[in-house]
């Protein structure tokens, strides 16, 4: 870090938050399921995720603390033809809605483990609470947002990762696990789908807003240094913001992973988050039952936060529009309580968002990748040529995957 910690050390913030995006709850149940299902074969694939995530949350928030400004801003002025602007702006504003849908069934599955809720009602207090805290980061501005989401995020640490320490791994079959390899086509459906998923288009549009948000107009001038951190500065500090985001999230992923591999190798039912929770409850008791749901409703509420404001920046961004934040948001709770209300299988809506997420992955990261390779862009801080090559690399693979994720899906439903 650069060389006051304790100042840099409050500069932090921004990644942790849009980190939230890779500990949702279709996160959970592909995690959980690959481990129930393959034991620790697919261990490798959560790292090999993590990675990558890494790399195109750096590209993200470097893009919105040089610029001063999100990916969608960016692209709103960029993409001229007004119709053009509007087909992107829906593409994303649809993906968005669908990684919400998981995020407040997520929710709402959570109170009813927790505590009976109806479906239909809990989808209604997950989106209210997430109002609620959008309220936080309107009124009280992004560091308060932040507060409330990493204080989410350590109980959703706490929650998914309890159980590990009741019922350790095996070590060695960790290690084996870190072995790129697969054994029949339902665990590349399972590998596509942890790897795919992993990068969420919300999550790239939203890292750059927040670090716009956060850090305003960007300044490299001599006279503001004494008071304004200075570009260079602030890489340096989201480097380690995003390298402790993604330890963090995806050392939690790989635990519910391994948890699943210790305990419910063989358990049938654990494809879906009520099935999880009760195989869990079953194998390790009670009791880290009740922390694997409040993990889960922690990753309800937080995840479908940052993905509302995510909404919010794109319809702003690409459209220059900005509507009430209470009505945007009783607007994108309608598809998901539908789903709630008419009685849809909760794990089948999961596995239909995710679907429809993969659409969304290629509009989110060819730009990225584009322009922070960009010197009219970026300037001096545009990516070096194989930080550009890594990104190539990573959004190609990426999409192949959500591809193939896509004709799996499609496939195994016919």
């Amino acid at each position: 870090m650069p060389k006051s910690p304790m100042r840099s050390a409050a500069l932090l913030g921004p990644a942790l938050v849009a980190g939230v995006a890779y500990l949702d709850p279709g996160n959970v149940a592909s995690n959980m399921t690959a481990g129930a299902r393959y034991g620790y074969l697919l261990v490798w694939v959560v790292v090999a995720g993590n990675v990558m995530a890494w790399l195109v949350q750096y590209l993200s928030a470097k893009l919105g603390v040089v610029t001063g400004r999100s990916l969608p801003e960016i692209l709103g002025a960029r993409i001229r033809s007004r119709w053009a602007r509007r087909a992107y702006w829906l593409q994303a504003e649809l993906v968005a809605m669908a990684t919400d849908i998981a995020e407040v069934l997520g929710g709402a599955v959570a109170l009813n483990l927790l505590f009976g809720t109806p479906l239909l009602l809990g989808g209604a207090i997950t989106g209210g609470v997430s109002i609620a805290l959008l309220a936080v980061q309107t009124r009280r501005g992004p560091r308060h947002f932040e507060f409330v989401i990493i204080g989410l995020m350590a109980i959703i640490v706490v929650g998914f990762v309890a159980g590990l320490f009741v019922a350790p791994p095996d070590a060695g079959g960790v290690l084996g696990g870190m072995l790129p390899r697969f054994t029949d086509s339902g665990s590349v459906l399972l590998a596509a789908s942890i790897l795919g998923a992993t990068v969420m288009p919300h999550a790239i549009y939203a890292h750059s807003a927040l670090t716009r948000d956060r850090f305003g107009a960007p300044t490299d001038s001599a006279t503001q240094r004494e008071r304004v951190p200075s570009i260079r500065t602030l890489l340096t500090v989201t480097r380690w913001d995003v390298s402790i985001a993604m330890v963090i999230a995806g050392s939690v992923n790989l635990a519910i992973l391994l948890l699943a591999a210790a305990n419910l190798a063989g358990v049938e039912g654990t494809d879906s988050l009520e099935g999880a929770h009760a195989a869990i409850t079953a194998s390790l008791g009670p009791f880290i039952g009740t922390l694997f749901a409040v993990g889960l409703l922690a990753s309800g509420l937080a995840s479908t936060s940052v993905g509302a404001y995510a909404g919010a920046e794109i319809m702003h961004g690409l459209l220059t529009i900005r509507i009430p934040l209470l009505a945007r948001r009783l607007f994108t709770l309608i598809p998901a309580l539908l789903i709630l209300g008419v009685g849809f299988d909760p794990t089948a809506a999961l596995v239909l968002s995710q679907v429809v997420l993969s659409f969304g992955i290629p509009f989110a990261l060819i730009p990225l990748v584009a322009l922070t390779a960009q010197r009219r862009t970026l300037g001096e801080h545009a990516n070096r040529t194989v930080t550009t090559l890594l990104g190539v690399l990573f959004a190609a693979l990426l999409i192949a995957l959500n591809v193939a994720l896509l004709w799996l899906v499609l496939t195994n439903a016919g």
